[in-house]
């Protein structure tokens, strides 16, 4: 089966609001075989909606759309699908009790406005909004479905994981399409997809490799249809096979900074930041992890050289000499932090981060990272981007990857 969805809202074309939704849905979508061919944004205007809805039905077995089910005048969806499939607007008595029922219960009182949520089209199937007041809507035609819910994600993401889902999967028991997911850090895109080529040209039909970058790493998404199921697990362990001698972790919920945390806690370690160009952005991926405390005791983001000198220790005089960003700050930041701290292991890092502040022999994206472990200090340079926000990304992942390294 195939999809497509739409996101209805001009605050979403103007920029104003990031559409989450879209995302959110394709994810379920292809958690249970549905494929996503295309996702598809149009404003507030009637024939725009109309005609991006009948082009979506011409193309996909299965339209989601999301938005514009408000009870304002620029909420049109009820009434462009209303046209579309030939319904009458009614009031739907089932749709009202749940519309009084929640009102109630948050102590608002039922006005005009809100009684219009009520008014549904006759010739569709109702989806109760437990969340919120605007009803999801499930038409057919033929043998293509369109499922339209609210455009509040809170609201969407419970009527698709509690009613939506759960239907498509009683429906279509026979869906088939499951990726693998590998996360590598520390390779160029270029030099991975040179690194794979002949493994990827090899690839039986049904299976598919996907290289989608973020800062710091790439994830490699290996997808299966149909009959290649099968076949998945087999390819994932020789893409492994492909990806020895590299830094990667399995799986769509593992992350460098989870992996650091388990490391700590089975070696039974403690973990401090000394933090200038990052920005406390380290100490930030460490807590994200669920139970961190066990093993990260706390941060110096030492922005400026005056704290840089007066709380972790390092020497005005190095400053001077070598600046802020050089190995020997570095060394002494992540020095500084590991005995105030009390801890096993610090990291410290010192950049350029950008988009100003580069020279010839420091230019942007230029970062000093220094581990400080129980026998010694150890520091690298790194060059990164020109981007401020990538740079930060970077040196934060590659910190934590030192970090790994020298615990283990």
């Amino acid at each position: 089966m195939n999809a497509i969805v739409i996101t209805i809202g001009d605050e979403i074309l103007l920029g104003q609001i990031l559409d989450t939704n879209s995302r959110y849905i394709a994810e379920h979508l292809t958690a249970i075989g549905v494929e996503v061919k295309e996702m598809l944004t149009v404003g507030d205007k009637q024939d725009e909606i109309y005609g991006t809805v009948d082009y979506a039905m011409g193309e996909a077995e299965l339209v989601v759309v999301t938005g514009g089910l408000g009870p304002t005048k620029d909420d049109m969806t009820k009434k462009v699908l209303a046209e579309y499939f030939g319904s009458k607007l009614i009031v739907n008595a089932q749709a009202m009790e749940w519309l009084e029922e929640l009102l109630k219960g948050r102590g608002i009182a039922l006005n005009e406005n809100n009684k219009g949520q009520a008014i549904l089209p006759d010739n569709c199937r109702i989806l109760r909004n437990e969340k919120g007041t605007a009803c999801g809507m499930w038409f057919e035609k033929g043998w293509k479905s369109l499922i339209s819910l609210p455009g509040v994600p809170f609201e969407m993401e419970h009527l698709l994981e509690n009613t939506v889902i759960p239907e498509l999967k009683r429906r279509y028991p026979n869906l088939q399409l499951e990726y693998r997911m590998l996360k590598v850090y520390d390779i160029p895109e270029s030099e991975l997809a040179e690194r794979l080529e002949k493994w990827e040209e090899a690839l039986p039909e049904g299976l598919g490799l996907a290289y989608l970058p973020s800062p710091g790493l790439i994830k490699l998404r290996l997808t299966a249809k149909g009959k290649a199921v099968a076949k998945l697990d087999a390819y994932s362990s020789t893409l492994k096979a492909e990806l020895a001698g590299l830094h990667y972790v399995e799986g769509e919920e593992e992350t460098v900074e989870k992996q650091f945390g388990e490391i700590c806690l089975r070696k039974g370690v403690s973990v401090a930041t000394a933090e200038s160009c990052t920005g406390g952005y380290i100490a930030h991926l460490i807590t994200s992890v669920p139970g961190s405390s066990a093993y990260f005791k706390g941060c110096v983001v030492a922005y400026a050289n005056e704290v840089k000198e007066k709380i972790l220790g390092v020497g005005a005089a190095d400053i001077e000499t070598w600046e802020a960003v050089s190995e020997s700050v570095v060394r002494q930041m992540a020095e500084g932090v590991k005995r105030l701290m009390r801890v096993d292991y610090a990291v410290a890092t010192s950049g350029v981060a950008g988009p100003d502040g580069g020279t010839t022999e420091k230019p942007v994206g230029t970062v000093w990272i220094a581990v400080a472990t129980p026998q010694k200090t150890i520091a690298r340079k790194f060059v990164f981007s020109f981007t401020r926000e990538r740079n930060i990304a970077k040196a934060a992942v590659k910190a934590l990857e030192l970090l790994i390294e020298n615990i283990k």
